[in-house]
């Protein structure tokens, strides 16, 4: 409820609109052979951000698929370049990623073209993971002022880099302490307006948030444990728990560190955030939205498969003639064409039914504390869209909505 100095996130959006808008920009990506998806992101974008609403003001996304498309291209470009150096670079030095090795010397030699080539690219993927958020902030809207961020890629790419071999050479002990400067980072140049977000608490306390990791892992160590003191029956009781026990462990930290750091953030100095999700919620949406979709693709490529069947073995076929028979054609085309639209609906069926309803769990268990100090936040200035999320597509990270 609203008093007037809290406000509750609402989320408006429809299963059924949003999978059959879905289903058209994937069918209009197919047609333009993959040039539309540009525009469909950005349609399926303002859809769900006019879904969200706060204080009964929606939030609108400005972006527009010609931004990203051009950004796209531009990343492209300099990505082709750049990695066109690095294996000339490599040739220079011996190492080769695409000949076919035979003796174990040059096996070891492309093992190392390999790893050189993920190593040059990894800047640029934490590089484009900040873009892409920043080009988000800065095409959103609420109550018509404009969210943005700084100019700071780089240093995120950077820093990103470091923290995580801090955290592989941890052995996963140090993520919250990547987790909370990471998001400090990006958080402290973000922006509503003229005031500043700030990330506030402390790193240490994300270790509560991994409370259900520690559990798995004792759990996989008694498994082991069990293993080598030759007690098969312990083993094959806990390793199994143990792996499921991780998977819910890494969800419930994705959650609850979204929730801790959430609560911990101040905008403008004076207005602070509510944030309750729930990690049961969140699995179950997943469990019950995987199954129905799970069914329904069933179904459908049930009832295609027998609709090509029966037009391959209804009409008159040689199967000892060679080569694509005139008869083969329809079938053929069939189930070609019901592959792809099966690909499509999985896209449409996951969007409307896992990630529609665990993004409105997140909107509808967020709050704001101290609305009437957003009356005195001003307008500011347009960010440029620069190369859009150029990288996260070209890097293929930036599918996601």
């Amino acid at each position: 409820m609203n008093d007037g100095n809290f406000g509750q996130g609402e989320y408006t959006g429809d299963g059924k609109a949003l999978f059959w808008l879905a289903m058209r920009t994937g069918c209009l990506t197919l047609i333009t052979l993959g040039i539309y998806r540009f525009w469909g992101k950005t349609r399926i974008r303002r859809y769900i951000w006019s879904a969200a609403r706060l204080e009964g003001s929606r939030f609108e996304y400005t972006g527009t698929g010609l931004e990203m498309f051009l950004g796209f291209l531009l990343a492209v470009v300099f990505l082709a370049v750049y990695l066109g150096l690095i294996q000339i670079l490599l040739f220079w030095f011996g190492l080769t990623i695409l000949a076919e090795p035979q003796p174990p010397g040059q096996a070891l030699l492309q093992m190392a073209g390999f790893s050189l080539s993920a190593v040059a690219v990894l800047p640029f993927i934490f590089f484009a993971i900040y873009r892409a958020r920043r080009y988000k902030m800065a095409r959103t809207r609420w109550r018509g002022i404009r969210f943005g961020m700084d100019k700071a890629a780089w240093g995120y790419a950077f820093r990103a880099m470091a923290y995580w071999a801090l955290t592989l050479l941890s052995l996963g002990l140090l993520t919250p302490l990547m987790t909370f400067r990471l998001e400090k980072y990006m958080t402290d140049r973000s922006w509503f307006g003229t005031a500043r977000f700030v990330q506030q608490g402390r790193w240490t306390a994300l270790y509560g948030c991994m409370r259900h990791i520690f559990i798995a892992l004792a759990l996989l160590a008694c498994g082991g444990l069990g293993l080598a003191l030759d007690t098969p029956a312990l083993a094959v009781l806990l390793l199994p728990v143990g792996a499921v026990w991780m998977v819910i462990g890494v969800i419930s930290y994705q959650v609850q560190s979204f929730a801790y750091l959430s609560r911990h953030k101040v905008l403008g100095g004076t207005v602070a955030f509510e944030a309750s999700p729930r990690t049961r919620t969140v699995i179950g949406t997943y469990l019950l939205g995987a199954l129905l979709l799970g069914l329904g693709l069933s179904v459908v490529t049930g009832v295609l498969g027998g609709i090509a069947a029966f037009l391959l073995f209804g009409r008159d076929i040689d199967p000892t003639g060679g080569g694509l028979q005139p008869a083969m054609i329809p079938p053929v085309l069939i189930t070609v064409a019901g592959y792809l639209l099966t690909l499509i609906a999985a896209r449409a069926g996951a969007l409307a039914l896992i990630t529609q309803p665990i993004l409105k769990h997140y909107v509808t268990t967020l709050g704001v504390t101290n609305l009437p100090a957003l009356a005195e936040i001003r307008q500011r200035a347009a960010d440029t869209g620069a190369d859009a999320e150029g990288f996260a597509d070209a890097l293929d990270i930036g599918g996601a909505i």
